[in-house]
């Protein structure tokens, strides 16, 4: 499989008055053409502020990629300067964020706020914008793209916000599409058309969808590959058969036990006891030992080197090292 984006040992920290919060501790992963890569995990795991570095929109200061590679086309996107990013922003890649009201102007009309990203990557006639704009709002399924398009955000439903965000993203047919929580503000049905509009459009343009969520049910419908990420690394990346039915990283158990489901038995959820690591000081081992109840002693001491399961299935975690059996499980 042809591969999209290639993300190398990304580590990004940020300065604070209390010290340096290493929020992305080396992560890796690739993204190949037509797929749908989910990225789950607690709040605070540093699932947004990796995919805002592809991006590169973290705020400097305070925030800073302390090192790695993130590579598209063979293209480190770290060492280009501002005026080359903002010509892959929006042409290559492109962002749908959380809110979709924060992310539209309130004083211009949709139309406009479509059109100005054709006018700037594709050089087209006001006319031509305005005829691809059309399209777009009609692909997202906004009827009336003709009245709507003279209208402002606020006239819009949640629902139908989202749709036009999603219509600015993809106007100029990026490679690759980040999702940052784009469902979490809308209620059930809604979230299920905005679901049903991103497979329908990853077929009939073929991008490479990253979708940052916390939400599994979601996950469930659209992935084709999950990462489970955990104090600012990935733990555990598979396919979707192998996240949900063959959970290796005890976390990425945890995460699974703790959601519920029609088919469980009369009983109560299984939560993960503790809170995440402080990631001014994280952890020299697994930071998720102290949660753990499968812990060695080696986990506190050294991180897990990575053990492959299958050709996509990947997990750091001791308990799969062969070199686990001849240590003596203690709890931490």
């Amino acid at each position: 499989m042809e591969k999209v984006l290639q993300v190398k040992d990304l580590h990004v920290s940020f300065s604070t008055y209390g010290g340096e919060v290493k929020a992305v501790r080396g992560v890796s992963f690739d993204l190949y053409k037509g797929e749908t890569l989910a990225i789950v995990g607690e709040s605070g795991c540093g699932k947004s502020v990796t995919s805002q570095s592809i991006m590169k929109l973290i705020p400097e200061p305070p925030g800073k990629i302390r090192s790695g590679e993130i590579l598209f086309k063979d293209i480190d996107l770290i060492q280009l300067k501002e005026p080359e990013l903002r010509k892959i922003r929006g042409a290559n890649i492109s962002m749908i964020f959380q809110d979709p009201m924060t992310a539209l102007n309130p004083t211009i009309t949709v139309g406009e706020q479509i059109m100005e990203g054709i006018i700037q990557h594709e050089k087209l006639t006001r006319n031509q914008a305005k005829r691809v704009a059309l399209e777009m709002l009609t692909l997202v399924g906004i009827p009336n793209p003709e009245i709507r398009l003279k209208q402002y955000p606020h006239q819009f439903s949640g629902g139908m916000r989202q749709r036009i965000v999603i219509a600015m993203a993809l106007v100029c047919r990026p490679d690759v599409l980040i999702a940052d929580e784009p469902t979490t503000a809308l209620d059930v049905t809604i979230q299920a058309q905005i679901l049903e509009l991103f497979r329908d459009i990853q077929k009939k343009t073929g991008v490479s969808i990253i979708l940052i969520t916390h939400d599994l049910g979601v996950v469930a419908q659209v992935a084709d590959r999950i990462a489970v990420m955990y104090a600012g690394r990935i733990v555990e990346i598979g396919t979707r058969r192998e996240i949900f039915y063959h959970p290796q990283h005890p976390y990425t158990k945890g995460l699974l036990q703790s959601v519920p489901r029609l088919d469980m038995e009369k009983g109560e959820l299984i939560p993960i006891p503790g809170t995440p690591p402080d990631l001014f000081s994280p952890p020299v081992g697994c930071a998720f030992a102290a949660r753990c109840p499968h812990a060695m002693e080696v986990c506190e001491r050294v991180y897990p080197l990575k053990t492959q399961l299958s050709t996509q299935h990947h997990v750091d975690c001791w308990l799969q090292d062969e070199r686990a059996k001849n240590l003596v499980p203690t709890l931490v």
